[in-house]
């Protein structure tokens, strides 16, 4: 399982939906985008150093999927056939749709625009 940076977020603050979600899983991925755009809104957030500290602390138990030349290809692909379709996503939904589909894993996500990914599968919590 992917988890979206929604996901990531509902996770840390102890979301059970997310939680149950993710029970028995044995591999649970976070892209390296969604790392970073937590990273992006754990700088602002009120309760920064708790959120540093969980990742500090958990983020080792999740492997973190990084863009590889392979996903660069399923991102361009994926990206004109949306545009053509005309229902296009998020750029950085999109590279994590490349990498869901490189590994063959569903995306643990609330948005609705990944199942216009053809081949993604998404679940929700």
């Amino acid at each position: 399982m992917i988890l979206d940076t929604n996901a990531l977020s509902a996770f840390v603050d102890g979301d059970s939906g997310v939680g149950g979600a993710l029970r028995g899983l044995n591999w649970v991925a976070i892209p390296v985008i969604v790392l970073g755009e937590f990273r992006y809104g754990i700088a602002g957030s009120r309760h920064r150093s708790t959120y540093e500290a969980w990742l500090e602390a958990h983020l080792r138990h999740f492997s973190v999927l990084a863009v590889t030349e392979e996903t660069t290809v399923t991102y361009a692909e994926l990206r004109v056939a949306l545009k053509r379709s005309g229902r296009p996503i998020p750029s950085n939904d999109a590279w994590i749709a490349a990498l869901a589909l490189q590994h063959g894993m569903p995306v643990l996500s609330r948005d609705s625009h990944f199942d216009s990914v053809s081949g993604l599968e998404r679940r929700s919590w």
